[in-house]
């Protein structure tokens, strides 16, 4: 085979290369009967290959090491503590994996007639129920592919609700200013105008100047509870009875939900609308761009304008029934990402309420145990009892010259996934912290050394932190260069 000039590769492609020799074969295949399929006639003759494409000749083992230890490269929740915050990067049961991947779930077809998948739907019945129990929802649709997604359903159900209402004009969504990003770009996207209300000196929404852009233009307030500096909005009774006296609906971002299983529910703190994240907080791999899920649950009054079709049960038989005459119809191809709710359900059903409710109670314990530790080397500038999670901020290393951005790196040395740095945008040189459920205290502890030695480098030697990280393969990058010419696909050598 053509040996390839290794200066036109990238340095992953080289290591491979390198190990080429001429007639080494990774795999077996017959020299002789190869049968031809006919289905290259198909291929229009612009597209067929006119030269054998240029791979390298390496041994099975030669290739499944070297896929091994580029492997061994990369962080993941399966090898390395992973505090991204509201991201809830926990680790997953692997009963549930195994679960989701029985052939009954795993080799069944959506287009196969009802009779034969009842298991298939009973299950995302049942799902449906016990989200609407730990919500205080009336009904969930399961389809939505993602939290965005979900966002994107919730967007059309109030519309659909205030059109049906003959509130037409009700075209602006009001989301606070540590919203996630995704909050008005999901409410503009889908054509809303989009009004920030700013957090108080206490880092909840301003009821002020809520009070004052409330209105009969409102279509709805989107909220998370505990927002995103981690902190519980202790007024969200009377911001809920406000929004609704103003004919707005309240509209609840799920993705902190894992700080609330079991203590108190969206549907009982006034939210008519509720999505999910189920890669979140119901036991789904997450990151990575996928897989996701993001169920919405909807209040009574809402439940008519819910996507089609919905699962019922009737006579003991199981079905697909469309919604009423008002929904706003199918979001997605088949009834969601299966796997990702056989997951969840099997994480519900193994937890049950005393296990989710000390699920909660064990994320929010970690995160006030490393808030506490870490305020001593760095400013919480909302330095309140939090959540499942909390922003500190790396103003006190800056005077050094060392931003969040280069503690994050240099904890890869420590052996730790870096948090999520430089948001909420609302806090300067943010660290944004959220260690899970799932970490012992022996694996915190240790983190809170990491960071209080960080602190003291910055402190005492700031060049090792702004150099860093120093033990990884691949060394600090050209991120402006990332950014503006990203390589985004694989490029065959020349």
């Amino acid at each position: 085979m053509y040996q390839v000039p290794t200066q036109s590769l990238t340095m992953d492609e080289k290591l491979i290369f390198e190990k080429s020799k001429p007639g080494k074969e990774g795999c077996s295949l017959p020299r002789e009967g190869m049968v031809s399929s006919g289905l290259e006639s198909g291929i229009p003759p612009s597209l067929k290959r006119t030269a054998p494409p240029v791979l390298p000749e390496v041994s099975e083992p030669e290739i499944v090491r070297h896929f091994t230890n580029l492997s061994r490269c990369n962080m993941g929740v399966d090898t390395n503590f992973y505090p991204l915050g509201s991201c809830t990067m926990k680790y997953n049961p692997r009963v549930n994996e195994t679960i989701a991947q029985l052939s009954g779930f795993r080799d069944i077809h959506p287009l196969q007639p009802a009779d034969t998948t009842q298991g298939m739907l009973k299950l995302l019945y049942e799902l449906e129920r016990h989200l609407s129990l730990i919500c205080g929802m009336e009904r969930f649709t399961l389809q939505p592919a993602a939290g965005a997604h979900g966002e994107l359903c919730g967007m059309m159900l109030v519309r659909a609700y205030h059109k049906k209402h003959g509130n037409g004009k009700r075209k602006k969504v009001i989301v606070p200013d540590s919203s996630h990003g995704t909050n008005p770009a999901s409410a503009a996207l889908f054509g809303f105008e989009v009004v920030v209300v700013p957090s108080n000196e206490r880092g909840r929404v301003d009821r002020g100047t809520l009070d004052r852009v409330l209105n009969d233009e409102t279509a709805c307030l989107m909220m998370t509870n505990p927002n995103t500096l981690g902190l519980f909005e202790d007024e969200i009774v009377p911001i809920a009875k406000l929004t609704h006296e103003r004919g707005g609906l309240l509209y609840y971002d799920g993705a902190n939900l894992n700080a609330c299983l079991g203590k108190v529910r969206p549907g009982d703190m006034g939210f008519d609308i509720v999505h999910l994240n189920l890669h979140k907080t119901f036991s789904t791999p997450h990151g990575g761009g996928g897989p996701g899920s993001g169920p919405v649950g909807v209040s009574k009054e809402i439940v008519r304008f819910l996507p089609s079709p919905l699962i019922a049960f009737n006579k003991g038989c199981y079905t697909l029934e469309d919604s009423s005459p008002d929904s706003i119809g199918r979001l997605k191809l088949f009834h969601g990402n299966i796997g990702v709710l056989v997951r969840a359900y099997a994480y519900i059903r193994s937890m049950g309420s005393a296990g989710l409710a000390q699920a909660s109670e064990d994320a929010v314990l970690s995160a006030n145990y490393l808030r506490n530790k870490i305020s001593k080397a760095y400013d919480v500038p909302y330095n309140d009892f939090c959540m499942h999670e909390f922003v500190a901020s790396a103003a006190r290393q800056n005077l050094k010259g060392v931003h969040a951005g280069d503690i994050a790196k240099r904890l890869i040395d420590y052996g730790f996934h870096p948090p999520t740095v430089y948001f909420p945008l609302i806090v300067k040189e943010a660290l944004m912290i959220e260690p899970t459920e799932t970490e012992p205290k022996e694996t915190l502890e240790r983190f809170i050394e990491a960071m209080l030695a960080i602190a003291k480098e910055a402190e005492e030697n700031p060049d090792i932190v702004k150099k860093a990280p120093h033990t990884t393969v691949v060394g600090r990058c050209d991120e402006v260069l990332a950014a503006r010419e990203p390589t985004l696909c694989y490029q065959a050598p020349k």
